[in-house]
C-alpha cells in the first residue's frame, strides 16, 4: 500500500489528479482522503487498502506549516479543503462484479466555497495582494475546475464496471506457424 501526502500534481500550469491517473488502471485500489474531513472514511480507505489482493494508493491532504497554516487549526481546514470541493473523497474498490460501481464518493457536492478556502491559505491570499487580477482569473478558473470535477467524479461513481480476466490466467495464444 502506498501512501501519498499531496494535493494535485501541477504539469505546464494544469493539474494532474493523480488518483484518477490510477483508476485507469483498473485493478488499482484508490482513495482520496482527509483525516480533519472524515476519520471513519480514512480508516474504511487504510482497512480496505490493506485487503486488496493488488496494488493500493491513498492520497491524504495533508497541510504544511509552508502553506501558512496555524497548525492547530490543520484539522479544521481539512474538513474546509473537502467541503469546498477542493478536496473531494472517493474510494475507489475494483471489482469482479459485472454490476459493480467501483467509484464511491464518501464526501457532499461542493458547497461553492472554493475561492473562501483558497484565501484563507497564505500562499493563496499572497497572489490576490501581488496581482489582484491574476488571482482573480486564477480563482475563477479553481471554481470551475472544482466543479467540473465533481462533475465528472459523479458520472464516474455511476459507471458499472468489472475486472477483465487476468492476462495470466487466460489462455496462451498458440504462435507457432
Amino acid at each position: 500500500m502506498l501512501v501519498v501526502a499531496a494535493p494535485l500534481l501541477e504539469v505546464e500550469g494544469d493539474a494532474c489528479d493523480l488518483g484518477l491517473i490510477a483508476q485507469t488502471y483498473g485493478n488499482v485500489y484508490v482513495a482520496q482522503v482527509a483525516m480533519g474531513a472524515n476519520q471513519q472514511q480514512v480508516v474504511r480507505a487504510m482497512l480496505e487498502a490493506e485487503a486488496w489482493d493488488g496494488p493500493s494508493i491513498i492520497i491524504a491532504y495533508s497541510t504544511c506549516i509552508s502553506h501558512g497554516i496555524d497548525m492547530e487549526t490543520s484539522m479544521t481546514h481539512q474538513g474546509e479543503a473537502v467541503a469546498s470541493g477542493y478536496w473531494p473523497l472517493y474510494r475507489f474498490r475494483p471489482s469482479h462484479d459485472s454490476h459493480g460501481k467501483p467509484l464511491q464518493l464518501d464526501s457532499k457536492a461542493p458547497n461553492g466555497r472554493v475561492e473562501a478556502y483558497l484565501a484563507s491559505e497564505p500562499r493563496f491570499a499572497m497572489l490576490r495582494r501581488s496581482d489582484p487580477e491574476r488571482a482573480e482569473a486564477l480563482w475563477k478558473r479553481s471554481h470551475a475546475d472544482v466543479e467540473e470535477r465533481w462533475r465528472y467524479y459523479s458520472q464516474m461513481a455511476a459507471v458499472e464496471r468489472a475486472l477483465t480476466v487476468d492476462a495470466a490466467a487466460a489462455p496462451a495464444e498458440n504462435t507457432e506457424k
